[in-house]
């Protein structure tokens, strides 16, 4: 606890840039050794202003560590940083891993896979189902969902993780105290609730949009995979993309209408060599955490039934048709398949499955 809070105060020096703080805490390896420098060997640092080796001696001076510390956990919010051993360890292998992060619920375990969901704020009805069947199937099959909780996509990723009863992490471009934008209140409660919420930047801090690019880094590397639902051709999903390629990270694609703008920049990812979302399930299964469907605890009729569905609709005749099974006997199987949380209505008597 004596090291975070050093850590928490060298992330909290007025007027000290996340720069600055790098150079610190690599020249001198904790934030605890920062504390305990001289005003006057500061200043010999590389790179260290003068400017700068007044602010954080004279933020030495104003700063009382257990208290600042006992004020941020008496607000709900936890924060670690790189020289603690619960700080993420997929974030210590990308280019300018945050020195800090504020956090409010659970941090992301680092043993668990996870997938980064993210694409536009605004999306189509497909963009939608899309984004909430691959959170839900994901999260169900212990998949962590990271995202945004942007309007659009991010959200709906999140949602769907949140009804698959899985783990889902946002990761804001303002203070993690702060609910961004506002009509996701109840989304950020659940979010918290049944995961976390995360932030390197100070509690209270409004969004600007210089934050937004900066958070897309975190959120490419917290995962394992990026996957990206209706980008247009110049969305800032791309800059994810981008960020995601860096770190070396595979990146999936759903496909949309060459006609259609809101899939512009999928399917030219798709086109540039990224992976094709051809069902949530696929996708889960290439993690290796769907459990494959003749394992399921089902009745012989009903995993014929479960056998023959999948992400795309399909009519209780066809059903009928491909199982052998009278409608009335279908129906009964169907319902029964839907109170397992296996089969979903995507329409009136067109069905899919959603595990």
């Amino acid at each position: 606890m004596e090291d975070v809070t050093y850590a928490y105060w060298l992330a909290n020096i007025s007027g000290i840039g996340t720069k600055t703080i790098r150079q610190l805490y690599k020249y001198c390896g904790s934030a605890k050794a920062v504390w305990h420098l001289a005003g006057s060997e500061l200043k010999k640092l590389y790179g260290i202003t003068e400017e700068a080796a007044v602010r954080i001696s004279r933020s030495k001076e104003q700063w009382d560590l257990d208290r600042e510390w006992d004020k941020l956990m008496a607000r709900g919010i936890s924060f670690v940083s790189v020289e603690q051993r619960t700080y993420p360890e997929r974030l210590r292998e990308i280019y300018d891993p945050p020195y800090g992060l504020y956090y409010i619920g659970q941090l992301p375990k680092n043993e668990a896979p996870a997938v980064s969901i993210v694409g536009g704020r605004a999306c189509s009805r497909y963009g939608k189902d899309i984004a909430k069947r691959s959170g839900r199937s994901l999260a169900a099959n212990g998949v962590s969902v990271i995202s945004g909780m942007a309007r659009g996509i991010d959200s709906f990723g999140h949602e769907g993780a949140l009804d698959g009863g899985g783990n889902t992490y946002a990761v804001l471009g303002c203070g993690v105290n702060v609910v961004y934008p506002p009509e996701n209140a109840a989304l950020y409660e659940r979010i918290a609730a049944q995961g976390g919420i995360l932030s390197e930047y100070p509690p209270d801090l409004a969004p600007r949009p210089g934050f937004f690019p900066m958070r897309n880094r975190i959120i490419a590397g917290l995962c394992d995979v990026l996957l990206i639902i209706e980008a247009k051709e110049k969305s800032g999903s791309l800059i994810t993309a981008d960020c995601a390629l860096e770190q070396g990270k595979d990146i999936y694609a759903a496909p949309g209408r060459i006609s259609d703008p809101l899939s512009a920049g999928c399917n030219r990812l798709i086109r540039q060599g990224a992976g094709i979302l051809l069902s949530p399930e696929e996708l889960a299964g290439e993690l290796g955490f769907l459990p494959e469907k003749n394992k399921l605890p089902l009745e012989k009729s009903e995993r014929l039934v479960y056998s023959c569905l999948d992400l795309h609709p399909k009519s209780m005749e066809k059903i009928s048709e491909e199982t052998a099974l009278d409608i009335v006997t279908l129906a009964e199987l169907l319902f029964a398949l839907e109170e397992k949380g296996l089969v979903q209505e995507a329409w009136q008597n067109h069905y899919i499955s959603v595990n």
